[in-house]
């Protein structure tokens, strides 16, 4: 299965903020909307960094409440990771692994496309193997018939 197919059923782009967006302002972003992680764009929609809760929750250990007085682009992570659509959920579960991050941004023709989570590749995985585990009954069933 490619990202493509998780991202068709999307609607809207994925929520984003710009480098100059407060802490506080994107720890409302985050609550409200029950997310972990928030792209961060620069004014012309260009992809420019990332920022998660990790990041926020690593800085208050490092620099206490000096962190509300931060913003996105003082936190975030630089130049992310990226894929395309045509990138398989295998792959992607390897690249976030492999990097220990929790969200990926989709990007086609320098353009972004998306976002997904590592809950949205893990439960793509898994319906891919529940639909193969049926596939083979079905198989040993009819060849039994």
């Amino acid at each position: 299965m490619k990202l493509s197919a998780i991202l068709k059923n999307r609607t809207g782009k994925p929520f984003s903020v710009t480098p100059g967006t407060s802490i506080t302002a994107v720890v409302h972003l985050l609550a409200e909307k029950r997310i972990g992680a928030v792209l961060v764009l620069d004014g012309q929609d260009n992809l420019v960094g990332i920022l998660s809760e990790r990041d926020i929750v690593r800085s208050l250990a490092k620099s206490d409440v000096a962190t509300l007085t931060m913003t996105a682009g003082d936190l975030m992570t630089p130049k992310p990771t990226t894929t395309s659509p045509d990138a398989s959920v295998a792959d992607a579960m390897e690249i976030m692994s492999d990097g220990r991050f929790r969200h990926l941004p989709v990007m086609e023709g320098g353009r972004l496309v998306g976002l997904v989570s590592i809950g949205d590749v893990v439960k793509a995985r898994i319906d891919q193997q529940e639909h193969e585990v049926d596939s083979l009954r079905a198989y040993v069933v009819g060849a039994h018939a």
